[in-house]
């Protein structure tokens, strides 16, 4: 089993961008218009209670957290607001979207603030943070609830009436959220669950009318791309090859990317091919069962999602670059972040010990063949999976299995970040933030 304190010196939440380290560029987002994205009357600011501040002498770097959840709870895993030489950005008051006041404290610069926000299949999450160094983002605040959105909805084809009210009510509290604050600009996406459902746009009309909030259903081949985005700093400069997959509720998106020859601060830029599998850890564990699974019901989901890999046609376009040192996997999701935190033995999730985390073909193995060993009960306890996760975690392993047949290698990196850091990450390039005069951190 590998060190324990691998992937502690492994970027920060907020890096995005490129190539590690390489600055990060220019990228293209195609967000919404601020304005109709957020509507509705702004609440009274959330009372940071349990804010703190430890600052050391000047010139050195300051650890804020402002009303970010502390990790370790399976169901809000958030990243910590990361180490920044730049303040938290002042709030808006109360009022109608958009008006500002005068900050209690005159301050000599101000950051501009972006948000992200993704409703998907099982998580609905949303992510503030300013502009840091070139390429990277402080997250001043954080958002995490698993909804099961599409709970049922293979069966029916129609989102249910509990799962859109689990919805509505986490997308009530991040609009609070994006209201409290002036956003310079924000987008708000919907993945595979409304993408899938009949009644998907009639769902985010609800969305609008009772939380204010303006989402916009995202293409498979965006979403790929945006998790792409959002790993960019996590590819090292002697990497050749990678296969990026990130495992969802509904869907599960895979891109290869050729890294070798000139390139490009943007990773996206990088891919050779991509695809989405319409099928994810919610979808497969209600098709074949998720709580009680035997090994013959794990060897049926691992077929079944070979099936679908089998239809890609570009599945080979990395061929000639995996029997290198340079290749490796990528996963970004619940799936890859809960075998780390196994294999870690961790009391508690704690997402700067995962993010970054390096496991060798032998440790995930030995993960998978643990998890699958345990019964309904013991994934329960298990303090990484918990009873939110406990009936769908095989069913994500099931999908890692199929793609690490197609695509052997023998390491594997893990990523505690994803699709709303590669939306806040082109959001910054396309705003120019880090084009503009900076100075620690901060406009000048």
């Amino acid at each position: 089993m590998e060190d324990r304190n691998v992937g502690a010196s492994a970027p920060e939440a907020g890096a995005a961008g490129g190539f590690a380290p390489a600055n990060g560029g220019e990228a293209s987002s195609g967000g919404t218009d601020l304005a109709s994205a957020i509507a509705g009357e702004a609440g009274q600011h959330p009372k940071n209670k349990g804010k703190r501040r430890r600052k050391r002498k000047r010139g050195r770097k300051v650890f804020a957290r402002d009303g970010v959840p502390a990790a370790g709870s399976p169901a809000d895993r958030e990243p910590q607001p990361t180490v920044a030489e730049a303040p938290p950005a002042a709030q808006a008051p109360a009022g109608r979207y958009g008006e500002t006041r005068a900050p209690r404290a005159a301050r000599p610069y101000d950051l501009p603030v972006f948000a992200a926000l993704d409703l998907g299949t099982n998580n609905c999450r949303l992510l503030v943070a300013v502009p840091g160094h070139p390429g990277q983002f402080r997250v001043i605040d954080a958002f995490s609830r698993i909804v099961r959105l599409g709970e049922g909805l293979g069966a029916s084809g129609r989102l249910s009436q509990a799962a859109m009210d689990r919805a509505v009510e986490a997308l009530k509290v991040c609009g609070d959220k994006l209201r409290a604050r002036k956003i310079e600009n924000a987008r708000l996406v919907a993945t595979e669950a409304c993408r899938a459902a009949a009644n998907g746009e009639e769902f985010l009309a609800r969305v609008e009318s009772e939380a204010g909030l303006k989402l916009e259903i995202i293409d498979r081949q965006t979403e790929a791309r945006l998790a792409v985005s959002g790993c960019g700093s996590l590819v090292e400069r002697d990497t050749t090859g990678v296969v990026l997959f990130d495992i969802g509720g509904g869907s599960s998106e895979i891109a290869l990317i050729d890294a070798t020859g000139q390139r490009s601060p943007r990773l996206a830029s990088h891919i050779v091919a991509w695809t989405s599998l319409p099928v994810g850890v919610v979808s497969l564990a209600e098709k074949f069962g998720g709580r009680d699974v035997s090994r013959e019901t794990f060897s049926a989901m691992v077929s079944h999602v070979a099936a679908l890999i089998e239809a890609f046609s570009g599945r080979d376009r990395l061929d000639h670059l995996m029997r290198g040192d340079g290749f490796h996997l990528l996963g970004t999701s619940g799936t890859v972040t809960t075998l780390a935190g196994v294999h870690l033995d961790l009391e508690r999730y704690d997402r700067r010990r995962v993010d970054g985390l390096w496991m060798d073909k032998d440790s995930v193995d030995r993960m998978v063949e643990k998890l699958l060993g345990w019964d309904f009960q013991q994934r329960v306890s298990n303090a990484c999976i918990g009873a939110d996760r406990a009936d769908l975690v095989l069913a994500g392993c099931a999908i890692l299995e199929a793609i690490r047949a197609v695509w052997p290698s023998q390491r594997l990196r893990v990523a505690d970040r994803g699709l709303r850091e590669g939306i806040l990450s082109e959001l910054m390039g396309d705003a120019g933030v880090w084009r503009r005069g900076w100075r620690d951190g901060a406009r000048r």
